[in-house]
């Protein structure tokens, strides 16, 4: 079963530039332009992984996790917060919000297939 990975990310340029570094590592990847979106999205496909970025409008990142911990459906899916925020603060309410991981923007993208395959615990 290939592992698939939903991009929540309300800046088109970055949601559709992670979903095709994402698919030319082999995973097949849905794609929100926002929290609201993103969550059902999370319920409809159940996907085996979630990159969030964290500042949107509306229903932001930790709204988003919130959501995504609270239905049993979703639960366990591991989510990886990604922000331009990269104060040790905004770190540590990601860690305490129970995300899986937390990449800054911007990104190399050998970092970011690193989280990903953390959180989905594949070998690199």
């Amino acid at each position: 079963m290939e592992n698939s990975i939903l991009v929540i990310d309300d800046n088109a340029d970055i949601r559709e530039n992670t979903a095709e570094i994402l698919e030319l590592a082999g995973y097949k990847t849905f794609m929100a332009e926002n929290g609201k979106k993103g969550v059902e999205l999370a319920r409809l496909e159940k996907p085996s992984l979630i990159i969030c970025d964290i500042m949107m409008p509306g229903l932001d990142g930790y709204g988003v996790l919130s959501l995504i911990r609270k239905n049993p459906q979703t639960e366990n899916i591991p989510v990886i917060f990604l922000s331009a925020k990269s104060l040790s603060k905004d770190f540590q309410k990601g860690v305490v919000t129970e995300a899986d991981e937390y990449i800054s923007k911007p990104y190399e993208e050998a970092e970011l297939l690193h989280a990903v395959a953390m959180g989905l615990k594949v070998e690199n």
